[in-house]
């Protein structure tokens, strides 16, 4: 086994992430050029995250598989589909950025779960974090001058190196005009502070968070989910 040092975060931010500050429950190894990190509950996932060269990671899989066949593996899309014994089961986009958007000014505010969990049933119910889940521990949000609730988000799943951004959902008859590239714009910023980077998880059919993830800074990197085969 290896521990987080092994990995440097301007190589894989993927892998410094998903190891969560190697907290109780971390397990790292290495082989060659290739690398893993385990860890359960991480975004609502059991995870594997890979990196390096099919060949070696194909190596290091085979090694470890007895500990890790319960994961999910989780890597550049290219690196899952050719390494054996691997099936895809997902792909999707992992964004992230190290600049601090320009601008940014929003009064974000703490949101009680209740609340969280009763504006998500009703305008976001296949969110990808919901309130109570392990490594969700706050919600913050915009209200208008009333005091309604207009938008949400969480840094579930963050680290000391990394902000992590999930769970971002707008009102639906509020949809289009900008309260989620506010929200997002100051969460950004307040989660760079003493961080390397700021990341989250988009759908690639998902074109609108997309577009305004891009316009904050945010660059696109394809990633796919598998599952072992056989």
């Amino acid at each position: 086994m290896i521990t987080l040092d092994h990995i440097a975060p301007d190589e894989d931010p993927l892998l410094v992430w998903a190891a969560q500050d190697m907290q109780p429950g971390s397990r790292a190894w290495a082989l060659g050029d290739a690398a893993a990190v385990a860890r359960h509950r991480v975004a609502n996932r059991d995870r594997l995250a890979v990196r390096g060269n099919p060949g070696d990671l194909d190596r290091l899989l085979r090694r470890i598989r007895p500990e890790v066949s319960d994961l999910f593996p989780v890597g550049d899309e290219e690196l899952i589909k050719a390494t054996p014994g691997l099936a895809v089961v997902a792909c999707f986009g992992w964004m992230d950025t190290t600049t601090p958007v320009p601008g940014a000014a929003a009064d974000l505010v703490r949101v009680a779960d209740d609340e969280v969990a009763a504006f998500l049933d009703a305008h976001h119910p296949h969110s990808f974090a919901r309130p109570g889940w392990p490594g969700v521990p706050t919600w913050l949000g915009l209200r208008d001058d009333a005091g309604e609730l207009q938008a949400v988000a969480t840094d579930a799943w963050t680290t000391s190196r990394l902000g992590f951004i999930s769970g971002v959902a707008t009102r639906t008859d509020l949809r289009g005009r900008g309260l989620a590239t506010r929200l997002c714009s100051a969460l950004t910023n307040e989660l760079l502070r003493g961080r390397e980077r700021v990341a989250l998880l988009v759908d690639h059919d998902n074109t609108a968070a997309v577009r305004t993830y891009e316009r904050l800074g945010y660059a696109k990197r394809r990633i796919a989910a598998a599952k072992f085969a056989g």
